[in-house]
């Protein structure tokens, strides 16, 4: 059950930062503890305002390597993205992030993230390095938007 809500303006427009958090398929490059993705499938939503992505992601720490499977739907106009659990290692999981505009080549980040695994060894671990593992992700798709879309001064 831990849950993980961070609200940050960075110095990059809601468009480069959406565009970032939507490739999937790019995660092992630069995300920590990601050992792989594949994109099972994208298929457009009834009403056109976006598409449904089903993808899995390898998360691999130590001597515990999981894969896991999530229904991602992008809203590109209404800059959201929000992720659902299809299989995998968790009781379930939740994770939504909005992206807004602030002006001058800024946006703020909305990130919520809620999960429980199956296992309650494995819950027990992660309840010890959540915190600090958040914190890692959020970082490292932050020196990712650096690395795509240059450096900038602080927002």
């Amino acid at each position: 059950m831990p849950t993980h809500a961070e609200k940050r303006t960075v110095p990059y427009t809601a468009e480069e930062m959406y565009a970032l958090i939507a490739d999937v398929g790019r995660y092992p490059e630069f995300l920590p503890w990601c050992a792989a993705a594949r994109v099972r499938s994208t298929r457009p939503l009834p009403d056109g305002s976006g598409e449904v992505m089903d993808a899995d992601l390898i998360v691999s720490f130590k001597v515990y390597r999981e894969k896991f499977g999530s229904r991602v739907t992008l809203k590109p106009a209404a800059r959201t993205i929000d992720v659902e659990y299809l299989d995998g290692p968790f009781r379930y999981l939740k994770n939504h992030w909005r992206f807004i505009d602030a002006g001058a080549g800024r946006c703020e980040i909305d990130f919520f993230v809620d999960f429980e695994f199956r296992s309650a060894i494995l819950q027990k671990l992660i309840g010890l390095v959540f915190t600090e593992a958040m914190h890692r992700i959020v970082r490292a798709f932050e020196k990712r938007a650096e690395a795509l879309y240059g450096p900038r001064p602080a927002a």
